[in-house]
C-alpha cells in the first residue's frame, strides 16, 4: 500500500471517489477533511452535513453510504468511525504510521512528495519583498518584509512552485535630485571611504533640509534630477555609485539572514516602460485626464468610487502606480508569472487594492490573462512602550545593529549553557541562535498583527522561540552522536516494528501532520502556522523522550524509537529551514 505525504489529500480523494461510487451528486460534495481533535481521531471529514442539509437528507445515512463505498486501502490504513450527526473520523493505524515514517526519510523525499500533491506544481510565482530604498540604511522597519518574504518563497518552492525572488528596490525618483545636489557640494570624501552608505544618508538629509528651506536650492535639485533623467553622464555616474554601494550594504544584511534574490529590478528599470502603460490604459478607455493628471476611476467600488488612482501626475511624472502597473506587465510577459505576491506593510493596503482592480480591468480589456495577485500585508514591530520600535533618540534602529545585538545576547546564552565549548564554536552557534531568534520571533506571529519586540522573551530556551526549537534539534543530534550513529541511516531503522506505546503513537501522529501545517502556511501565506506546528512537535518529542527510553536492548524497539527520533529531527530541521533559519548539531 502506498502512503502519501499528504494524508488529508489522500482522504479527500478517497471520499470524492466514494461519493461517485455511492451514487451521490459528486459535483456538489466537498469532503472538507481537516485535522481532528485528538479525542476523535487524526482527521475528520465534515462535508456530509452541508451536502445532506442542502438536499434534506439524513446526514448519518449519507455518511454510512460514503464509508461503505470507501476503497479497501482506506479501511486497511485507517479506523473509520461515523460520529455525531454525520462526521466521519479517521484514525491512522500504527502500521500505516510506520509506513509513512519509512517512506519519508529525507528532505528530498519530503519535498518531492509535497510537490507531487500540490495543485500549483510547476507554476511560476514572483515574490516581491524587502525592497529598501537605496542611499539609506536598512532599519528595523525593513525586517518583516525580508523575513516573511523569504519564508514564503521557501514554502512555495517546497510545494512545487517555481519561485522568482524579486527585490523591487527604490532607486529612482525626486530624492536623487536632492542627493546629487548635496553630493556635488557637501561630500566628505574621508567619510565616503570609511562608510559610504552612512555618508549618502547624511547627504540626503542635508539636501532635503536645504531644499525645503530654500526655493533656489529646490530648483537646483530639480535641475539635477532632470539631468539625471535625461542621461547626463556625471549624474548617472553618481547615481550608479550610490546604488552599487547601497546594494553591497544590503547584501551584507541579506547574507546574515540567509536571503538571496534572483533579480533586483528597481524602479529605474521600469522608467522607460511606463509610456506603454499610459498609452494602453488611455486607448482601452480605462484612464482619463483629470486636472492635468492621468487617472483611473472605479465608480462601482464602494470605497474608491470617488478616489481616483493616479497613474501619471499633473507635472507628467510617473509614480508608484505607473511603475507597479509596468511591473505587473513585465512579470507577466517576461517571467510568465501565474502568481505575484507583494510582501508590503498594511499601510499600503488601499494602494494594492486599487492596483489590482486597475490591472484586472486593464488585462480584461486587452484580452490578457492576469496572474493571481496577492498583497501579503503585515503589522508593525513595536517597542515596549507600544509604539514603533526606535532608539531612545527617536531614530529608526539599523537592522545591522539589531542583528549584531541579537548575536551578542545569544552568545551570553550559549556561554551559560555550554561554557566548555571553544570560543569560536560559541560564536558560530550564537550567530545562528541570535539571527534565528529575530527571524522566528517575527514569523511566529500572525503577520497581520503588530508584535512587541522583547529581547528576554525572544532569546530564551522557554516557550515558542527559535532557541527552544534549535535546542530540541541539538538534543536529538546528541542522541545519535553519543551512540556513534547517523540519523536516518537505513541500517539503524531496518528492524523497526509497529509503534505501540502511547507516546510513540502520539509523536508519530504529529509527524504525519507536517503536510497539513505546510499546506495551511502556503494556502494562507502565513508562516506562523508552521511555527506553531514545529513548537507542538518539539513538545510532543519531549513527552516521548521522557516516557520511553530510546537506547534499549530489544533491537526492534530501539530501531523504531531511533526512527522516531530521526524523523522528528528531519521534520524540525526541514521546517526551520523552510522558515529561513539555519540549524545546528550542538548548542
Amino acid at each position: 500500500m502506498h502512503v502519501s505525504f499528504n494524508l488529508t489529500a489522500d482522504l479527500e480523494a478517497a471520499l470524492k471517489a466514494a461519493a461517485v461510487a455511492a451514487g451521490l451528486e459528486a459535483e456538489g460534495f466537498a469532503p472538507e477533511v481537516r485535522t481532528a481533535d485528538s479525542r476523535h481521531g487524526d482527521f475528520q471529514a465534515n462535508g456530509v452535513l452541508g451536502y445532506a442539509k442542502a438536499r434534506k437528507l439524513n446526514p448519518r445515512a449519507v455518511a454510512a453510504q460514503l464509508t461503505a463505498a470507501l476503497p479497501g486501502e482506506i479501511s486497511a490504513a485507517y479506523e473509520v468511525v461515523i460520529a455525531g450527526p454525520g462526521f466521519i473520523n479517521f484514525t491512522v493505524k500504527p502500521a500505516t504510521l510506520l509506513m509513512w515514517l519509512k517512506a519519508h526519510a529525507s528532505r528530498e523525499a519530503l519535498a518531492a512528495a509535497a510537490a507531487a500533491t500540490s495543485r500549483f506544481r510547476g507554476q511560476t510565482w514572483v515574490v516581491d519583498y524587502s525592497a529598501p530604498n537605496t542611499a539609506k540604511q536598512m532599519h528595523v522597519g525593513h525586517l518583516r518584509s525580508a523575513v516573511i518574504g523569504e519564508a514564503i518563497c521557501r514554502l512555495l518552492a517546497f510545494s512545487g512552485r517555481k519561485v522568482v525572488r524579486d527585490n523591487h528596490i527604490g532607486d529612482w525618483g525626486t530624492q536623487f535630485g536632492k542627493l546629487i545636489w548635496a553630493y556635488k557640494r557637501q561630500l566628505d570624501t574621508i567619510e565616503l571611504a570609511r562608510d559610504p552608505l552612512e555618508e549618502f544618508e547624511r547627504l540626503y538629509k542635508a539636501g532635503n533640509t536645504a531644499a525645503e528651506s530654500d526655493v533656489v536650492v529646490m530648483d537646483e535639485a530639480r535641475a539635477e534630477l532632470v539631468k539625471l533623467q535625461a542621461g547626463d553622464a556625471e549624474n548617472l555616474g553618481i547615481w550608479k555609485k550610490i546604488n552599487d554601494v547601497s546594494l553591497a550594504a544590503f547584501q551584507q544584511i541579506y547574507d546574515r539572514l540567509g536571503i538571496r534574490f534572483d533579480c533586483t529590478l528597481g524602479e529605474s528599470f521600469y522608467n522607460d516602460k511606463v509610456a506603454q502603460i499610459y498609452a494602453e490604459l488611455t486607448r482601452c478607455g480605462l484612464a482619463v485626464e483629470s486636472q492635468g493628471a492621468l487617472v483611473v476611476f472605479h465608480p462601482g467600488h464602494p470605497r474608491f468610487k470617488e478616489q481616483p488612482f493616479i497613474i501619471r501626475k499633473s507635472d507628467g511624472a510617473a509614480n508608484y502606480a505607473s511603475s507597479d502597473l509596468a511591473t505587473i506587465l513585465y512579470r507577466t510577459d517576461h517571467f510568465k508569472a501565474e502568481g505575484v505576491i507583494y510582501v508590503v506593510d498594511s499601510r499600503q493596503r488601499d494602494h494594492f487594492e486599487q492596483l489590482f482592480l486597475t490591472a484586472g480591468e486593464w488585462f480584461q480589456r486587452t484580452t490578457r490573462k492576469l496572474p493571481a495577485l496577492h498583497h501579503v500585508d503585515f503589522g508593525t514591530v513595536l517597542g515596549e512602550n507600544g509604539k514603533p520600535l526606535k532608539t531612545r533618540d527617536g531614530e529608526n534602529i539599523r537592522l545591522k545593529d539589531l542583528l549584531t545585538e541579537a548575536t551578542d545576547r545569544a552568545y551570553t546564552l550559549v556561554g551559560e549553557k555550554n561554557p566548555e565549548l571553544p570560543e569560536a564554536e560559541r560564536r558560530a552557534i550564537a550567530a545562528i541562535v541570535g539571527i534565528g531568534s529575530v527571524q522566528y520571533a517575527d514569523l511566529s506571529q500572525n503577520r497581520s498583527s503588530d508584535y512587541l519586540f522583547a529581547w528576554d522573551k525572544m532569546i530564551s530556551l522557554e516557550g515558542n522561540t527559535a532557541a527552544y526549537l534549535l535546542y530540541a534539534v541539538a538534543r536529538i543530534h546528541s542522541i545519535f552522536r553519543k551512540q556513534g550513529l547517523v540519523p536516518g541511516a537505513p541500517e539503524t531503522e531496518a528492524v523497526a516494528d509497529a509503534l505501540s506505546t502511547p507516546a510513540e503513537l502520539a509523536l508519530a501522529r504529529k509527524l504525519v501532520k507536517f503536510s497539513d501545517a505546510v499546506d495551511l502556511a502556503v494556502s494562507q501565506l502565513r508562516p506562523h502556522f508552521l511555527c506553531l506546528y514545529l513548537y507542538e512537535l518539539a513538545g510532543e518529542f519531549s513527552t516521548f523522550y521522557s516516557a520511553d527510553k530510546v537506547i534499549v536492548e530489544e533491537p526492534a524497539v530501539r530501531a523504531r524509537r531511533l526512527l522516531l527520533c530521526a524523523r522528528t529531527l528531519l521534520v524540525l530541521e526541514t521546517g526551520l529551514q523552510l522558515l529561513g533559519l539555519q540549524t545546528l548539531t550542538r548548542m
